[in-house]
This record gives structure tokens, C-alpha cells and sequence, in this order.
């Protein structure tokens, strides 16, 4: 739909029945994100705050919150933003196709950005920053945070729009050491888009402009968070997807702002300009600690008149960014793996934190004469998706072979893990990276984005059957004595407390001595955690436990381990120390008081009666 607003959304969808009305009062302090989380987990609707305590300016929550109401807003646009995104990443398809892509060009042209000083609405008055929605998400947060901000900057050597970024990265309001009303913290990495202006704004000692749009027609957020191909840039997205053009202008300072923002934030990044931002509750379900970040000095905050604040909450997944993953992979379609030839599937699993841990499908070609077929253009793609954009955060990557299992699909999570253990072998099939880059929300690493990596490769026949139960005379060695199986050939077994690599590697020995290797061919992966009974619960629990917590060159060992040519492998069972340990960042864990409050609003004649 080509809404003109936030405010136009918002009354489409309630319009509909997507969105109800919270009209109690509510504090931004804990209670509306505890809110927002209690209706996403229920899969309800999404949610307009009438009334937020110390604050003039409504807000709005959840609008993402399912693909259906995603797909609803953009039910006039969707077919023709996926055929534009297509073409752009493979345009000799207009080529061979001309009629079907006849009138993408014109979309491309009418969606271009629309600059115009005409009576902004965003210009309809001016704010302080402390009057702005204070909206806290998580008990041990530094402060308030925008969480649905689009991040706007401009490349210092090709000024305008045009080349310019859009990016949704987090924003401190206060807290921490930050000074009330002149400074916000910025979290980004330097490899984002607004990091690349960053670095060539400090090469030559130069402030960088930042403008901070929150609210404006749903298309705009979501162009901030999309994969775009090359050239397509994320205000022209943003155009064509809400049937809209992106209206724009420069105020006086010489800062560019979104005309239908319902808020804007200005102001500059300077040079070696940083300060403690953080903590904050985040999407792999455990708090982003402080770190000194880009500090923003605050130049104006402009709003529309009678704007409505947007938010997000995230957590473990999954959260409503799992539903934008979703409608992205609606728009895209499997873009990436058309950008890597013998890729066909790949999957970022959002139940283990999406960057933690990757699924894919591959062909393997290379040796079709050999009598056992074995990993090795396996090997070459895992490669390049480790080298690939967001990809490379990933820490665990399993790639399988299309030609093995035609039907294998990376979404299920089970099947294709059991496909990979069925066949994987352990004396050959891993292969590690290590001293490398990781996400900077994992703490699972040795320092702040410093971690490691491993494929595991797998190709050819079954090797094994896995065991789906355990035998009545299966036993492990004291103090390993409770176990349980999360899934064939997999096995979740309660450790003592993390106590040291030495600890830990007495603890390997008396398993690798204890127990026969041969005889535990049929649990090829045994994982030491703390708690087997919720790590075993559920397939979403194991991953998640599994592959957030551990490192790959610190926290993976084997029973009969060996290295040789630098090669590691085992003979027995591979094991992924799953433990907390004292360098891993606290869990997310929700207030109970917070929570009994909003148990009150589903009672009869409660906003939230019948829905959570």
C-alpha cells in the first residue's frame, strides 16, 4: 500500500483487525517491551501504546510481528519488489525474458527519491532528546534504546542520496556517561555502510553527518534492514516498495531528512569520538555488554505532528526479527545462492541466533570417478559462504550433498542434522578456522569479535545407523551419569560446572577412556551442558544451547582425538562443550513483577484480554 504515514499504517491495519490499542497506562521502563514480547510469543497483532508513562508521543510495537500482516501491508507491491530485486541481481533475465520484465524499469524510475523543501511534516516541531519515548527493554539494560531507527549517512567522497546509506543499527538515548540531551550512542561495525563513511570521514578529520529517522511508512525500516544487490539503493527500495516515492531534503545544518519520518534525530560522529555503550538485552538471548562505541553529539530532533514512536524488541529467537528474516527471504528468494555457483540452499538457523550457526546444500562434482565420494567441492563453497557479507559471522557451517538426498532441506533442522551425522566422518570431514572474526553479540569467543570457526562436510552413503534410543545398559562415568537423548545420534549430558580448560580436559580423558569408541558410533556428537533436560526439550533449545555457547577451536574436543599435519579429527564421538563459562556474556532473564503486571491486562476488560 502506498501509505503515506506511520499513522496511515497504523489505522490500515487496525482497520483490518491487525492492530488493537493499549490504552492503559504503561511504562516504558521494562513493562512495554515485556508487553510486546508477551503478544509476539502468541503470535498476536500489533500493538499501538496510547498512553506511555512520561511521555506525549504514542508508540507502536509488533508491526513485523507475523509475515502475514508483513505481506498484508505490502499486498499491492510484494510481486513486483521481488521481480525488481530478481533482476537486479541477474539482469541478462530482462534480456531473455523481455515481456515479463517490461514495466520493472519504470518501477525502478518512479520509486527514484523525491527531494523537496514544501512543508515537510517532520518539520512540525522540535524536541529534546529526553522527551522522546524512554523505552528500556531488559532489567539490566545501560538505558533507553531506539530499536527500530533507520540510520542515515552520506559517502564523503560521493555526496547525495544516491550513494547514501541506510542501515538499522541501534541507538543509545541515555544512560552510561552519555550527557542528557547532547550525546547518544551509536552500535555499528566498521564493515557496515555507515562504518565504510565513518572510516573515509576519519581519514580526512572530519565530522560525519548521521540523521536518525524512527517512524515514517513501513517501507522505510524494512529497506534499512534488507540485503540489496549492488546498485539498488535502499531509499529507491524503499520507494518502490511502498508504491512512494522517499521523500527527502536538507535542513539548514546540511543534514539530509526523511520528510515522512514521524521522528528525526541529527547530528555528527567525529574522529576517535567514542564512549561505553550498553549493555542491552539482544537477539541471540543474552546481553551485548558496555564497549566503547561511535558517540553521536546531537544537533536536533525533529518530529510531525501527532508522530508515533515505532520499536522492537529482541531476544532469543524467535522475536520479530525472525518475521523480517522471513518476509526478506519472501522478497529475495535464494538470491545468495545464485551469487555461488553449486549453492543451492543455504539457511541461517534463527532458533541458534541466526549468525551463530549455518545450514547448506551444495553440489559436489569434483571427483565423480572415485568409488567413495568424500567433501571437496564441498569444501570450496564452504569457503566462499564463509566469505560472504553477513555469512561470514557464522561460527558453525554443516554442508551437505544435494546428490545424497534430493529432498534434504536445510529448514529442517532435525532431518538435516541427522542427514549430516548419518554420514559425516569424523577423522577427516572437520575442518577449522581459528584466530578469526565472529559476530560482536557472541561472548562464546576469546575477545570482543574474536572467536573461531569450523565446516563440517559431509558426502557419499550412510555410515552409521543413529541410535533414537539409548540401550538399557548404556552408561556414562560419574559425574557424567545423567544424559538424555536430544535426537538420533545425539546426546545432551549434564556436566559439573565449567571449571577451566585443564578441568575440562581431565573430563574429556575420563570420558575417551570410559567409554569404547566403537560402541558409540551410533552418537557421533555428544554435547556437555548444563542442564540436559531443557537442552534436550527441544530441537530449538539444543541449538541453541549448543551453538551459542561454545567456540569451535576451544570448545569442540573428540574421544581418541588425534592431529596430524595439523589436521584435527577423532575417532569416537565428536564433543561440544555447550557449558556457560565465566566469559560468556547473562542470560536474558524477564522481571517477575513486570510480568505479573501484564498478567493483569489480560483479565476481562484488559486491553490484552484474549490475546496472550
Amino acid at each position: 500500500m502506498g501509505y503515506k504515514s506511520l499513522a496511515e499504517c497504523v489505522s490500515d491495519l487496525e482497520r483490518h483487525g491487525h492492530l488493537i490499542r493499549i490504552k492503559e497506562e504503561v511504562d516504558p521502563h521494562l513493562q512495554a517491551a515485556a508487553i510486546h514480547l508477551r503478544v509476539y510469543e502468541n503470535q498476536g497483532p500489533a500493538l499501538l501504546f496510547e498512553n506511555l508513562k512520561g511521555s506525549k508521543f504514542p508508540a507502536v510495537s509488533n508491526l513485523f510481528g507475523t509475515l502475514e500482516r508483513s505481506k498484508f501491508m505490502f499486498r499491492d507491491t510484494l510481486d513486483k519488489i521481488k521481480t525488481l530485486v530478481d533482476l537486479k541481481s541477474d539482469p541478462i533475465k530482462a534480456f531473455k525474458n523481455p515481456l515479463k520484465y517490461a514495466g520493472v524499469g519504470l518501477t525502478a524510475v518512479s520509486a527514484l527519491p523525491w527531494r523537496s523543501n514544501f512543508r515537510p511534516p517532520v518539520k512540525f516541531g522540535k524536541i529534546q532528546v529526553n522527551e522522546l519515548p524512554q523505552i528500556t527493554h531488559w532489567p539490566m539494560d545501560g538505558g533507553p534504546f531506539v530499536t527500530m531507527p533507520q540510520v542515515y549517512t552520506e559517502d564523503i567522497d560521493h555526496p547525495g542520496i544516491m550513494n547514501a546509506n541506510l542501515g538499522m543499527y541501534r541507538i543509545q538515548l541515555g544512560g552510561n556517561d552519555y550527557i542528557t540531551n547532547k550525546e547518544i550512542g551509536l552500535h555499528y561495525q566498521l564493515h557496515r555502510g555507515i562504518g565504510v563513511h565513518q572510516t573515509k570521514a576519519n581519514a580526512i578529520g572530519q565530522p560525519l553527518k548521521v540523521s536518525i529517522f524512527i517512524g515514517g511508512p513501513p517501507s522505510h525500516p524494512l529497506a534499512a534492514v534488507m540485503p540489496l544487490p549492488e546498485g539498488l539503493s535502499e531509499m529507491t527500495f524503499a520507494g518502490a516498495l511502498g508504491n512512494r516515492r522517499f521523500r527527502y531534503f536538507y535542513d539548514e545544518d546540511g543534514f539530509c531528512i526523511s520528510s515522512d519520518a514521524d521522528f528525526v534525530i541529527t547530528g555528527t560522529v567525529s574522529p576517535g569520538d567514542n564512549k561505553d555503550e550498553g549493555p542491552f538485552g539482544d537477539h541471540l538471548g543474552y546481553y551485548s555488554l558496555k564497549h566503547p562505541f561511535p558517540l553521536m553529539k546531537v544537533r536536533n530532533v525533529y518530529h510531525r505532528k501527532n508522530p508515533i514512536w515505532s520499536f522492537t524488541v529482541v531476544g532469543r529467537p524467535p522475536q520479530e526479527d525472525t518475521s523480517f528474516g522471513a518476509l526478506i527471504h519472501e522478497i529475495t528468494g535464494s538470491a545468495i545462492p545464485r551469487e555461488i555457483p553449486g549453492l543451492h540452499e543455504v539457511n541461517a538457523v534463527d532458533a541458534a541466533g541466526v549468525h551463530p550457526l549455518l545450514f547448506a546444500i551444495g553440489s559436489e562434482r569434483y571427483t565423480p570417478y572415485l568409488t567413495e565420494k568424500k567433501p571437496q567441492e564441498l569444501l570450496t563453497l564452504a569457503n566462499h559462504i564463509l566469505g560472504k557479507s553477513q555469512l561470514s559471522l557464522a561460527k558453525f557451517l554443516f554442508i551437505a550433498n544435494k546428490g545424497d538426498n534430493p529432498s534434504l532441506s536445510t529448514n529442517d533442522i532435525e532431518g538435516f542434522l541427522q542427514h549430516i551425522l548419518e554420514r559425516v566422518d569424523l577423522t577427516r570431514d572437520l575442518h577449522f578456522y581459528t584466530k578469526t572474526t565472529i559476530d560482536t553479540l557472541d561472548y562464546s569467543g576469546t575477545d570482543i569479535n574474536s572467536g573461531s570457526k569450523i565446516a563440517i562436510a559431509a558426502a557419499g552413503d550412510k555410515k552409521r545407523e543413529l541410535w533414537s534410543e539409548l540401550p538399557a545398559t548404556f552408561s556414562l562415568p560419574r559425574p557424567f551419569d545423567k544424559n538424555k537423548l536430544v535426537m538420533p545420534g545425539v546426546l545432551a549430558v549434564d556436566a559439573p560446572s565449567y571449571g577451566g580448560p585443564e578441568e575440562t580436559a581431565k573430563q574429556i580423558d575420563i570420558l575417551s577412556s570410559s567409554v569404547g569408541f566403537k560402541s558409540l558410533d551410533s552418537i557421533p556428537l555428544i554435547v556437555l551442558c548444563d542442564d540436559a533436560g531443557f537442552t534436550s526439550e527441544t530441537i530449538n533449545n539444543f541449538v541453541w544451547v549448543t551453538f551459542t555457547r561454545s567456540n569451535p577451536s576451544h570448545d569442540i574436543h573428540g574421544i581418541n582425538s588425534f592431529t596430524e599435519n595439523k589436521h584435527w579429527g577423532c575417532r569416537g564421538p565428536m564433543i561440544i562443550d555447550a557449558r556457560i563459562k565465566p566469559h560468556h556474556a547473562p542470560l536474558l532473564i524477564k522481571d517477575p513483577k513486570v510480568e505479573k503486571s501484564i498478567d493483569e491486562l489480560a483479565k476481562v476488560g484488559g486491553s490484552l484480554h484474549g490475546i496472550i
